[in-house]
């Protein structure tokens, strides 16, 4: 298996593939491929970090980490460089192979390594967990979005970047 970034080549199959994929997600809005597209074509579309598992030609898995704003509520003027995770998919019949932590784990060095402080995210708790994401309101962030707040997650890139700030998101 290979991760690779994504190319303009590959993202009809990328539609097909997280479209089929999210049609057994526990959390999901139904429209995650379209998402994507939407993503792609706004300022936060970062190509390095959209990347897809491929084997024997076929594409397995996807991941898209794009510019995401966090408001710190304090006068600090501290900016934090951070990221939204996700859609994140890989294809039924490899699933619970770790392929969907592989190409997670890669994408958020890949983003640490590009300078990103902090990754977030909305989706299932028993997922991310192990991939060392808390919950926001740990952090003292709150989710401004009409969800349960265990599903508003973040991962700090940069330890401790997050201690002391007070601040909102707001998922697209």
């Amino acid at each position: 298996m290979i991760i690779r970034q994504e190319t303009k080549k590959d993202f009809d199959e990328i539609y097909n593939l997280v479209k089929e994929a999210f049609k057994t997600a526990r959390v999901s809005k139904g429209d995650e491929q379209d998402f994507i597209n939407q993503l792609r074509a706004s300022d936060n579309y970062i190509p390095e970090l959209a990347l897809v598992v491929e084997e024997q030609s076929i594409l397995v898995a996807y991941n898209i980490l794009t510019k995401f704003n966090i408001n710190i509520d304090d006068n600090s003027k501290k900016q934090i460089k951070a990221l939204l995770l996700g859609p994140v998919c890989v294809k039924l019949e490899y699933r619970n192979e770790k392929i969907g932590e592989q190409i997670i784990n890669k994408s958020l060095e890949i983003a640490k390594n590009m300078g990103y402080e902090a990754v977030f995210l909305f989706g299932d708790p028993n997922y991310y967990y192990r991939l060392g994401f808390r919950q926001t309101m740990d952090y003292n962030i709150k989710c401004l979005n009409k969800i349960s707040p265990k599903n508003a997650m973040v991962k700090e890139l940069v330890p401790n970047i997050l201690k002391d700030v007070k601040g909102t998101i707001v998922f697209i």
